[in-house]
């Protein structure tokens, strides 16, 4: 990309000077250098604006609409924000479990979550329920819920798991990644990279690890985890497995994998992770003070983790890392003897497994 830096005010203002004959008067508050200023000005920000706009031409420098736009011309559509679908467990007189109306309104935190469908088995007061805020919003409440309209007999709603995570609007980071596996890998003919192609562009889903030739020729295995990075609900692998390739007609090209394919589709398991290790801290501060503190760091590089498993053979869990992270907590002085899982080394898990935060025991 060309770099026009250089064409500022000053220098362009004297390239024209330079252009005008020596004999006349070219000292600033001339008539001259006064009808030639304004000019150099005009076209030293023209020079801002196309160095901008070339920018704005290309895949690897864009951003916003204009790469919106760019990896269109590919196929490759942003993400639209989705809205999360939560449980909802709703109970009568003495924890009997209750019938509701689907369509009616609950909210938690002044969020508003609506009935859909109710799960199965009927009469179990389960029932399917949908954020109406779009976004990670709606996968962050755990708790009792409001019911925002006369429902008869309600005594207790819950706001419980999350069936299908709400994602936010794409970023430009992770549109110009799919876009450059759209290019550099084409999906043709039920190949890895199709399978990759048409898993990820599900709702829900976070990232998918493809096995082919799982069990023999024609078989196909996808592990996925779900867009908040967690392990995917039952009812989220379900309607995955329907998508791709239905149970009822396996092999037989009704989903939408090939004519021959049978695909296995499985989720992540989270393997706990528990933690204890010996602080130094500083005078005067107790572990109870740092806790929540060090939870959150711990719980911020097990995400990173969890982001990378779909480009990992497997993934390690470092003691290394942990103490690091301890280490950036205020108060901290210095870590030593962590133990995961009881062992004072790293930690290996299997190809489809995901670290998550167990109990985090730290002694001074």
């Amino acid at each position: 990309m060309a770099d026009y830096s250089s064409q500022t005010m000053e220098a362009i203002l004297e390239r024209m000077l330079n252009r005008v004959p020596d004999g006349l008067d070219k000292r600033e508050g001339s008539v001259i250098y006064d009808a030639l200023a304004p000019a150099a000005a005009e076209l030293a920000q023209l020079y801002a604006e196309l160095e901008l706009n070339e920018g704005l031409s290309f895949a690897d420098t864009a951003t916003g609409e204009y790469l919106t736009r760019i990896t269109a011309q590919f196929g490759v559509n942003r993400r639209q924000a989705t809205f999360a679908k939560r449980k909802g467990l709703f109970y009568g007189a003495n924890d009997a479990p209750l019938t509701v109306p689907v369509g009616s309104r609950y909210a938690f935190d002044r969020i508003g979550y609506v009935v859909t469908k109710e799960l199965a088995p009927p009469g179990s007061g389960a029932y399917e329920m949908q954020c109406e805020v779009a976004g990670q919003a709606g996968n962050r409440h755990y708790g009792e819920l409001l019911p925002l309209q006369v429902v008869n007999g309600l005594v207790r709603a819950v706001l419980d798991e999350v069936l299908s995570p709400g994602e936010d609007e794409e970023d430009d980071v992770a549109l110009r990644a799919r876009y450059y596996a759209a290019v550099n890998e084409p999906a043709f003919g039920g190949n890895a990279a199709q399978y990759k192609s048409m898993i990820n562009a599900m709702d829900g889903v976070g990232a998918v690890k493809i096995y082919p030739v799982w069990q023999g020729g024609g078989t196909v295995r996808a592990a996925i985890i779900a867009s908040d990075w967690g392990e995917p609900s039952a009812q989220l692998v379900a309607a995955v497995q329907e998508a791709v390739d239905p149970p009822e007609h396996i092999g037989k090209g009704i989903g939408m994998a090939p004519i021959g394919h049978e695909v296995t589709i499985a989720g992540v398991q989270g393997v706990p992770v528990d933690i204890a290790t010996t602080l130094t801290l500083a005078s005067g501060m107790t572990p109870g003070q740092v806790q929540a503190a060090v939870e959150e760091a711990v719980e911020a590089y097990l995400l990173e983790i969890r982001k990378a498993w779909s480009e990992q053979p497997q993934l390690i869990v470092r003691v290394a890392q942990i103490d690091a992270r301890i280490l950036t907590v205020e108060g901290v002085v210095d870590v030593n003897g962590t133990l995961l899982n009881g062992a004072e080394a790293n930690l290996t898990l299997g190809p489809d497994d995901i670290p998550l935060r167990g109990t985090v025991t730290l002694h001074a």
